[in-house]
């Protein structure tokens, strides 16, 4: 039979049905274009029996998209309201998926396991649910936060393609040394390879946004900058370069070291030069400095 996916008509019948308004708040503007989320899957390379985790499915046009690709979709709602249809809109539109869907109502950016999503009948007995792929329209706001939450706490993740805003997802996959480079895009290449996919147009979406959005796809690489143990002290150490990104890495690291003095010596015995800015650093410098600070007892005098 052929897949019902919702068209624009759909979409605003359903969100009538169920009174909702889309909220700033939560960055709901629905897809309603079956090409754009068909797009979606192609790019993220779905296939047969692929473990999806979908983040947001809202009234359910990627989620009808992804489950036509023959995937084993977990998705994850914030919003009661279109937790409790979606179940019934995949049911209606495509009766042969039910059991490869499940959905937990819950906060992304309070996933902490596996255990905590929901798990398709499809996907045999088990607690939880480990996917291999993170696909999602995520809003601005939260977009990097839900990224980061994830891959630290899902990892079976091997790969993650999201719709944002086009700015998002400049910063996510930008490298180092130019403009948009930050703290999304280093602690995004900690898990792997970042790549703008892409530009995604307004008119797709309802209501139409004031923002222009692309794809951007991260081909995740565990173990790429260093063991999981160490991403605690590497991310401080990016969250201190760039708070400041204006400042020398002496200048800038000083409060997270101790003193200028502590982290220069951090910083030579890491190899790095203490003038360079942390917008010239890649991961691997920051993991170098993570890794220089905890050898490096706080109480040391370092050589000036």
């Amino acid at each position: 039979m052929s897949v019902g996916l919702l068209g624009p008509a759909d979409i605003r019948a359903l969100a009538d049905a169920l009174g909702v308004r889309p909220t700033k708040t939560l960055g709901q503007n629905f897809v309603h274009d079956a090409g754009t989320v068909r797009r979606i899957v192609r790019e993220a390379e779905v296939g047969v029996g692929d473990a999806v985790l979908e983040v947001g499915p809202g009234l359910g046009s990627l989620t009808l998209a992804l489950l036509e690709a023959g995937a084993l979709v977990s998705a994850v709602e914030i919003d009661e309201r279109l937790a409790a249809r979606l179940p019934e809109t995949v049911a209606a539109r495509m009766p042969e998926a039910p059991a490869r869907f499940a959905l937990a109502c819950r906060d992304a950016l309070e996933i902490s396991g596996p255990d905590m999503l929901a798990r398709p009948k499809a996907a045999g007995e088990g607690e939880g649910f480990a996917p291999r792929r993170l696909v999602a329209n995520l809003p601005y706001n939260v977009a990097v936060p839900v990224i980061l939450t994830l891959l630290e706490a899902l990892p079976s993740l091997e790969s993650v393609t999201v719709m944002v805003q086009t700015e998002v997802a400049e910063r996510l996959a930008a490298p180092p040394g130019s403009r948009t480079y930050g703290v999304p895009s280093a602690k995004a290449a900690w898990y792997g390879t970042a790549r703008l996919g892409a530009k995604v147009s307004r008119n797709v979406f309802w209501p139409v946004p004031n923002v222009d959005s692309s794809l951007v796809h991260l081909d995740i690489e565990r173990g790429r900058a260093g063991a999981d143990s160490e991403r605690e002290a590497v991310f401080a150490v990016i969250d201190a370069a760039f708070a400041q990104r204006r400042k020398t890495l002496r200048a800038a690291l000083a409060q997270w070291a101790g003193s200028a003095a502590r982290a220069e010596g951090i910083l030579v015995a890491a190899g790095i030069d203490p003038k360079l800015r942390g917008e010239r650093l890649a991961v691997e410098d920051f993991a170098a400095i993570g890794r220089a600070g905890t050898e490096r007892p706080a109480t040391e005098n370092p050589a000036s």
